[in-house]
């Protein structure tokens, strides 16, 4: 059964963005736009670099119960510009119903600005299974142990 986000735009946001959508058959990401109020729509936001913003899309969204909403960069902003989440994958749960905003920081060098309209992250829709968590006395024994960060990657 395929889920369905019910959306409902803020007053202000312009109608003529586009809803979040996959934009390939293939995509696994459905793309989110930039809306801005009125007063930046003509001049855009501009994020400096190593800026932090949260950008609106003007949309509140409605995630069924069993899944959550992850919002991710797109790659080509963040090979060409430097764009990105600093909390990426951000994490929309199924009970919040505030207004949807995306985190972005500009990691380049130069200053970056978001139009009006524009696509700046994905959106994942994806299953959420909840575990139970028990106290134990001893963990199970692995091949890899205790091996942490890049362990694995040695030759």
């Amino acid at each position: 059964m395929q889920p369905v986000i019910r959306v409902l735009r803020e007053d202000w946001a312009d109608p003529s963005v586009p809803l979040p959508r996959y934009e390939t058959l293939g995509a696994a990401g459905a793309d989110i736009r930039a809306n801005l109020p009125p007063e930046a729509r003509e001049s855009g936001l501009t994020l400096q670099p190593m800026e932090r913003r949260v950008v609106p899309t003007g949309l509140r969204i409605e995630i069924p119960e069993g899944y959550e909403v992850q919002i991710r960069p797109r790659s080509g902003l963040a090979l060409r510009h430097g764009l990105s989440l600093p909390n990426t994958p951000g994490t929309i749960d199924s009970d919040y119903r505030g207004p949807l905003g995306v985190l972005l920081i500009n990691l380049g060098v130069e200053p970056f600005t978001i139009r009006h309209g524009d696509r700046i992250a994905q959106m994942i829709v994806a299953p959420v299974i909840r575990a139970r968590f028990a106290e134990v006395d001893a963990l199970a024994a692995t091949e890899r142990g205790e091996g942490g960060f890049g362990s694995t990657g040695r030759a």
